[in-house]
């Protein structure tokens, strides 16, 4: 639900008029003054950012919306295909892409402003679900899911660039709440959605109805972004320039690299080896030249600040992903409660993210971002609680409320700090770096939590729910996942002093 800025950037309002008056800083950058246009009410829905923001929000709820509708449309497209076979393929190809994309995006953003990238990524994303949609084959099904990812992965950080530039500081923590509570129906409606249109309508307008839908967001939104400064104080040049970059070259190898590792994640064989080493060969090396200097070793200030977002989504989906099996092979729950029992994250998540919005948490931003990660760490170590008989089962919701709520201070807060933290130059980059680590993190520890699981003895776990009963069951394995996972957390809480800016040790 990342869905999670770059800060301090060269702002104009985004009011197609803009105010009167302007701030400038010790710098020289231009700014977003901070009480808004004349006559403007103090708010992000007031008049002169209504507009944008009604359109981000409706932008990134569709996003969701296909997010969590797919999950629930993809087996009955798979089967429909007669492509069982490359189920899993429909899934990486969009991760892996937007992988690509998103480090596209920090340079393209920096080069020319965030509306080309923005409006690239929604018409790739448009394509891909309409390719998807009307794909014969499940390839050109496997096909559309990848062009999807590039365009998502230019969207989100676009947006990210989008709310440095177009909102004031004090402003920016309630856009970075309005990004959470936009996952929240979609959350909550979108699987009983997607499954009614499979259903009734067939899968394929799971797809075909959305690229429809984002027209009038982009329609309200498009005079305020067009008011926006077209080019940032970085290096000249469009899409071209950045595909001759450097770092086109860079995320070219961490998406190969996150590619091979997914592969070799999904073939628990000797033979994976091969494809882990060379991805590791290749995203490694990559991935510490496109994140900020300093990420794996904490250094103070904005490097931290990935690092902490990267562990916390990170920690959070490898955990995630072996709750619904933990309560149907150990405690013989159905699909469907196992899965009710995550609900309640997703409504806290928003209500974290509000927390972290009002105007008295401002000074304690950093120290927001260390509880979260602390809450996280409290919700994922009290999940394998419930191995035991005598626990009953709701604990596990009660920890992942606790544990939402976590998140939507970390995240929310990580991508203020962000804004807060970035050169008008790097803006872009920097949203790039930010989201880049969540997805990093997401691929490096879900895959650290499945390699735990087979070692101690769970199985793949991609082995089908029922096969797994109680005379199989593997508390050890479950106990190793979370157990390491709520380490990882309480790692990140640790680091929270290091989240203010300094002199690097």
């Amino acid at each position: 639900m990342t869905a999670d800025p770059a800060r301090d950037t060269d702002v104009a309002a985004p009011a197609a008029t803009p105010p009167a008056s302007a701030v400038t800083d010790s710098a020289g950058d231009r700014r977003a003054p901070d009480a808004g246009p004349p006559g403007d009410a103090p708010g992000i829905l007031g008049r002169g950012y209504r507009a944008l923001t009604l359109g981000i929000i409706s932008v990134v709820s569709l996003i969701a919306f296909e997010a969590s509708a797919v999950n629930t449309a993809m087996p009955v497209a798979a089967r429909a295909l007669h492509g069982i076979g490359l189920y899993a393929f429909a899934f990486s190809a969009f991760f892996t892409t937007s992988l690509f994309a998103m480090a596209l995006a920090g340079e393209w953003n920096d080069r020319r402003g965030p509306l080309a990238p923005l409006f690239t990524g929604i018409g790739a994303f448009g394509a891909g679900l309409v390719i998807a949609g009307a794909a014969p084959t499940m390839v050109l099904f496997v096909a559309g899911r990848g062009v999807q990812g590039l365009g998502g992965g230019l969207v989100i950080v676009s947006l990210y660039v989008v709310v440095g530039r177009a909102y004031p500081e004090r402003l920016r923590p309630a856009v970075m709440a309005s990004f959470s509570a936009a996952w929240v129906l979609p959350v909550i409606v979108g699987p009983l959605a997607a499954g009614s249109v499979a259903e009734h309508l067939g899968w394929r307008w799971v797809f075909l109805a959305i690229p429809v839908l984002v027209l009038l967001p982009l329609a309200v939104m498009l005079p305020a972004l067009r008011a926006l400064p077209r080019e940032a104080p970085g290096p000249r040049g469009g899409l071209g320039a950045v595909l001759r970059s450097r770092r086109a070259l860079l995320a070219l190898a961490v998406a190969a690299g996150a590619w091979l590792l997914q592969y070799a994640g999904g073939h628990l064989t000797p033979y994976a080896v091969l494809p882990a080493a060379a991805g590791l060969a290749l995203l490694v090396p990559a991935v510490r030249l496109l994140l900020p200097r300093g990420t794996f070793r904490a250094a103070r200030g904005l490097p931290t600040v990935v690092l902490m977002r990267g562990l916390a989504a990170g920690a959070l989906v490898a955990a995630e992903s072996f709750i619904p099996l933990l309560l149907v092979s150990e405690r013989g729950l159905s699909a469907t409660l196992a899965g009710l029992s995550l609900t309640g994250g997703g409504l806290t998540w928003a209500l974290g993210s509000y927390v972290q919005s009002r105007p008295g948490c401002e000074p304690h931003r950093e120290r927001l971002m260390g509880v979260g990660m602390a809450f996280l760490a409290l919700a994922i170590a009290a999940v394998p609680l419930v191995l035991s008989d005598a626990v009953p089962v709701w604990t596990v919701a009660v920890a992942w409320t606790l544990g939402g709520f976590g998140m939507g201070l970390n995240i929310s807060s990580g991508g203020v700090l962000l804004l807060k933290l970035s050169r008008p130059e790097e803006a872009g980059a920097n949203s790039a770096s930010l989201q880049m680590a969540d997805a990093l993190g997401n691929v490096v520890l879900v895959g650290l939590g499945g390699a735990l699981f087979v070692a101690f003895g769970g199985g793949s776990p991609t082995t089908p729910a029922p096969t797994h009963t109680a005379t199989a069951s593997h508390p050890a394995a479950f106990l190793a996942v979370f157990a390491t996972m709520a380490v990882v957390a309480a790692t990140g809480a640790a680091l929270a002093g290091r989240l203010r800016a300094g002199e690097s040790p």
